[in-house]
């Protein structure tokens, strides 16, 4: 009798009978959607009152009034290329600033490294 012997040995399992006992498989395709509820349809869902349907890979409108969501949709296109266009000018005159800022430090620079040399040479001369 070995010192460290393996005392648990499960018994092996035996082979399963069938995949399925079920007769569903049976079945045709329709008949199963029916049985077993596949049948889905396409997703819907409601925002602001208005009900819209996935199809083809694109949301769509279901229902409501159509020439007052395309009006209300213009309206909003034009807002939006008024306020990028706005966007666009204060970006120009935020980089108009800056240039000047930059412009104005390097003069500043420049006029107080002028100054300190005329200092260090009025020095010298004393």
């Amino acid at each position: 009798m070995p010192l460290f012997s393996n005392t648990f040995s499960p018994k092996k399992t035996p082979p399963r009978k069938c995949a399925s006992l079920s007769n569903l498989h049976l079945l045709d395709r329709s008949t199963r959607e029916i049985e077993l509820g596949l049948e889905y349809g396409s997703p819907t869902m409601n925002l602001t009152g208005q009900s819209l349907k996935f199809e083809n890979g694109q949301w769509v409108a279901e229902s409501g009034s159509i020439t007052g969501d395309r009006r209300e949709m213009l309206r909003l296109r034009k807002r939006n290329q008024q306020l990028e266009e706005e966007n666009n000018l204060l970006r120009l005159k935020v980089d108009i600033l800056l240039d000047m800022l930059s412009e104005t430090t390097a003069e500043s620079h420049l006029m107080e490294k002028e100054l300190e040399e005329l200092k260090n040479h009025s020095r010298r001369r004393k």
